[in-house]
């Protein structure tokens, strides 16, 4: 439905706006269940996620696995904050690059907007350097080719 805008504020905020055709229902789905994550978070072409573990609930963990057609990868890991079905997931997560980075709170809110969803992604870094280099990453790239692949599904 759209392209994604990323804007920062402060010094440690990273945040990422997109709409999408499909109902809130539809987008938290695919933020939540294993099976749906597996088909569209996978970054530019060439990623799979063979791995996807989340346990759905307040202190609950996460581990998605990624793995390149090159052989690399790199995973993340984190917990579960909030869960207020088809509006907003609250998580902490730490992407391991082999070593972990500081811990990324982040907090998503999906709001109904006319037939679709308005998702707004707030990150909290800990500090102006973590920011800087999670942006380096050239992560808007890789966050976009992955809301392409879930417009397509939801």
């Amino acid at each position: 439905m759209s392209k994604l805008t990323l804007t920062t504020e402060g010094d440690r905020h990273i945040v990422v706006t997109r709409r999408f055709a499909a109902l809130p229902e539809s987008v938290y789905r695919a933020h939540t269940e294993p099976k749906l994550i597996q088909q569209w978070m996978l970054g530019p072409d060439g990623w799979s996620m063979p791995v996807c573990v989340n346990d759905l609930r307040p202190g609950g963990k996460f581990r998605y696995e990624w793995l390149s057609d090159k052989g690399h990868g790199f995973h993340i890991t984190g917990e579960f904050v909030e869960l207020v079905p088809f509006s907003r997931i609250a998580h902490i997560e730490r992407m391991h690059l082999p070593d972990p980075t500081p811990d990324n709170h982040v907090v998503t809110t999906l709001e109904k907007d006319g037939t679709g969803t308005l998702m707004k992604m707030r990150m909290t870094l800990p500090d102006a350097t973590s920011r800087a280099a999670m942006l380096a990453t050239g992560m808007e790239r890789g966050m976009e080719a992955s809301y392409v692949r879930l417009e397509a599904l939801a």
